[in-house]
């Protein structure tokens, strides 16, 4: 898949991911790669930028496999800056879908 597309859509999926339960980073990770190929490496840099903007409050939770995980919770900010991004997605993919609908045709 092409990088800038899932660029464009790893921050909406990290906060839809997380406006359902809290989870910690390789979750997230495991996740999202599930249905899109990414690298882990770039997961961590944008949720420690979300965190810094007010999206996430963090929390550590010990483990029976392991050390402590660090947990990220979807703040109130970050539940408004969701249905944004919602709502931007929403009105991109229609527009989108409408273009190849007229240029590529349904019977093509």
């Amino acid at each position: 898949m092409n990088v800038q597309f899932k660029k464009g859509v790893l921050e909406l999926c990290v906060l839809a991911l997380l406006a359902k339960q809290d989870r910690y980073g390789y979750e997230l990770v495991q996740k999202i790669s599930d249905q899109i190929a990414i690298s882990e490496g770039s997961v961590y840099p944008l949720l420690r930028r979300l965190t810094k903007d007010g999206c996430f409050t963090t929390y550590l939770k010990e483990s029976t496999e392991g050390p402590s995980r660090k947990y990220y919770k979807l703040t109130e900010n970050g539940r408004e800056y969701l249905r944004k991004l919602l709502n931007e997605w929403n009105e991109f993919t229609e527009g989108v879908n409408q273009l190849i609908k007229e240029g590529v045709g349904e019977n093509d």
